[in-house]
This record gives structure tokens, C-alpha cells and sequence, in this order.
């Protein structure tokens, strides 16, 4: 199996993890800027892959060869949805434990610490009353 069959695979598989289509991402190709001499200006090097449906993109222009730009834009993007999801996923997570530790009762021992605590108060601010 040739290098770009595997990558192929390989994305196919994750795409079929992450639970996308193919169709779901547009490619874009232009003349790429910097290093790379003549090649580089007369052929378009650049990769840009945007995912429409989360509006996530990203433009790899690292090498001279477009295959090798647009294999690691989809390594990138496909990276870049992943953690996303997952950032996600930890967020709602934490939201349901805040959620948790603030419904959960106080314990008995911080209850009477905060009780001797207004008392004391309450006994500081009787000095403070006029006779």
C-alpha cells in the first residue's frame, strides 16, 4: 500500500470516528508565498480546508508539494475538531459537577463554624449599640 492510500485510510477512519463526511469540508487551492523559488509562484502550493458545518479552517503552506501541504491540512483540521469536541465534552462536564457541589448540603461541621461565626459577629456589633 503507497503512502497516500494509507493516509487515505487513515482519514477515512477518523472521519468515520468523529461521525463526518467528506462532503462536509471544502477545499481551496493558492499560490502558496515564501521559500520554494519559481515552483512556489507558479503553482498553487497552499491548502485551505474549512469544515462549513463548524466553520473551523486552516491554510498549510509548509512545503513546496500541494499532496504534502493537503495531507497536513486535514492532519491539522481533523486535530483541531478533536479537541474541540473534547474541550466541549470537559466543559459540560464541569458544568454538571458545579452543578453537583452546589446542590450538595453543607457538611455538619462547616454548618456550626459558620453559625459560631455569625454568633460572634452578632456579639461584636452588640458592643457597638449605644447603652
Amino acid at each position: 500500500m503507497s503512502l497516500s492510500q494509507d493516509f487515505q485510510t487513515t482519514k477515512l477512519a477518523r472521519l468515520e470516528a468523529l461521525g463526518l463526511q467528506e462532503t462536509d469540508f471544502e477545499e481551496k487551492f493558492a499560490r502558496s508565498s515564501g521559500p520554494g523559488g519559481q515552483h512556489v509562484n507558479k503553482v498553487s502550493t497552499s491548502v485551505t480546508l474549512r469544515h462549513a458545518p463548524s466553520g473551523q479552517s486552516v491554510t498549510v503552506q509548509d512545503s513546496r508539494s500541494q499532496a504534502i501541504n493537503r495531507r497536513t491540512a486535514w492532519l491539522r483540521l481533523l486535530a483541531q475538531i478533536e479537541k474541540s469536541r473534547a474541550d466541549e465534552k470537559a466543559s459540560a462536564r464541569s458544568a454538571r459537577e458545579k452543578i453537583r457541589r452546589q446542590k450538595r448540603p453543607r457538611p455538619w461541621g462547616v454548618k456550626q463554624r459558620i453559625l459560631k461565626s455569625k454568633k460572634h459577629r452578632s456579639e461584636i456589633k452588640k458592643l457597638r449599640r449605644e447603652p
